[in-house]
């Protein structure tokens, strides 16, 4: 049976079509092949930048590398809950700059006399998860592009953000929050953990859970799931709010980093995060790809900027050179897959 047979055989009703976003019925698994591209070009940068400058597999670089994966790998864990049902969230550096500004002045500050402690992260939380519900329902109910409901509220973040930017960048005095960037334990940033534990979560929602299985099946052919009766919209919304949610996790750690509120928290922050994901061998066409692969490109993106620096690579060849290496990771975790997949149309 081909290949294109499997594919449009009509699912059972009430049952939703199996997509484990890699599989198909001739080639074996693609997942492999996305996932070995990326770390091949991982470690030929480590060998690479390790033989240029010996500072650079130094403990105190790799630990400098992990502390600036952190925020970014928040971020792309968010998005590719977005990208793998074929759908794409701009609304990040928005979210991020609202956030910001907003718990660093409810927190002990320079500029006002507000002191809420902790209860200033539930708010910056609460206004990330307002935000994916907001890019959520405008998406689902109103049926626009992604790209352009979610332009829209980056800018409308970042408005809010403007507005409430007292003038002077509020400096952050409160020691506990703080705690979240400056204390260390084995050495590793408090953020690095949260980061940590932020892609196992994420690793175990995509792989045992309904929600995690519908997101795969959404971005391989949304239009059989909607046939087996399962309610699309549902698990859309749900992985907008998702995304909201860690976009304003980031926006936390990002501002504990900074010790000040910045309406920039979250400057150039989305399109390297976008870039790390695709990097990892995800699909922005949907149904493939994994958190892990995205925490890869993560680390093949920061590795690459960390090593250039060390070898005094200008900031305009840095530049091109990332801009290659995406072209490059891209085509090697996909050139095998992207007939099959009709990845060129």
């Amino acid at each position: 049976m081909s290949t294109e047979a499997v594919r449009t055989k009509p699912p059972k009703q009430g049952s939703a079509p199996s997509s484990r976003g890699g599989f198909t019925s001739k080639g074996g698994m693609l997942r492999g092949n996305a996932l070995y591209g990326p770390i091949g070009i991982l470690v030929l940068l480590l060998i690479v930048f390790s033989l240029i400058n010996p500072q650079f597999m130094t403990p105190g670089n790799m630990v400098a590398i992990v502390d600036a994966a952190a925020v970014p790998v928040v971020i792309a864990v968010g998005l590719t809950f977005v990208i793998l049902m074929g759908s794409i969230d701009l609304s990040v550096e928005g979210v991020m700059a609202t956030v910001s500004i907003t718990i660093a002045l409810m927190l002990r500050n320079n500029v006002n006399a507000q002191d809420f402690g902790m209860w200033a992260l539930v708010v910056g939380l609460g206004i990330g998860l307002a935000f994916g519900l907001v890019n959520g329902l405008v998406y689902t109910k109103l049926r626009l592009p992604s790209l352009i409901v979610t332009l829209g509220t980056w800018f409308i973040g970042l408005g809010i953000g403007s507005f409430l930017f007292p003038g002077n960048p509020p400096a952050i005095q409160d020691e506990a929050f703080r705690s979240l960037s400056l204390t260390r334990w084995l050495g590793l940033e408090s953020s690095d953990f949260i980061a940590l534990a932020v892609v196992l979560a994420g690793i175990g929602i995509l792989r045992f859970t309904r929600f995690g299985r519908m997101l795969y099946a959404i971005g391989g052919s949304e239009e059989l799931v909607a046939l087996a009766g399962v309610r699309v919209a549902r698990y859309k919304l749900m992985a907008f709010v998702l995304a909201g949610f860690l976009a304003s996790l980031a926006a936390i750690m990002m501002t504990a980093k900074l010790g000040i509120g910045n309406v920039g928290a979250g400057t150039n922050q989305l399109f390297p995060a976008i870039s790390a994901v695709v990097v990892g061998g995800t699909l922005l066409s949907g149904g493939r790809g994994s958190i892990g692969q995205s925490v890869i490109g993560v680390l093949i993106l920061t590795v690459l900027g960390n090593g250039m620096i060390l070898s005094g690579v200008t900031p305009y060849i840095q530049q091109a050179v990332v801009g290659v290496i995406i072209v490059v990771a891209v085509v090697a975790a996909n050139w095998r897959s992207r007939r099959p997949l009709r990845i060129i149309k």
